[in-house]
């Protein structure tokens, strides 16, 4: 129920930054390209960091230092 909320809030929020930004932008596509680009770098953590709360742990990977220090 809480995530339901957040995650409408959180789409709401977007939809009004992009709608305030597309009016600001003029037709320069150089400011498109780079807001684009800006935007999607910070989905992209965003997404990440959230997939690495909610998904478990792999407990079989093992890092190539781990298999150093059990060597």
């Amino acid at each position: 129920m809480i995530v339901r909320i957040v995650l409408k809030i959180g789409v709401l929020a977007i939809e009004l930054f992009l709608a305030f930004y597309s009016l600001i932008i003029s037709d320069n596509l150089l400011v498109k390209f780079l807001f684009f680009a800006f935007s999607a770098i910070i989905i992209a953590f965003a997404v990440t960091k959230i997939t690495n709360k909610l998904l478990p742990e792999d407990k079989d990977y093992i890092s190539s230092e781990q298999e150093q220090e059990n060597s």
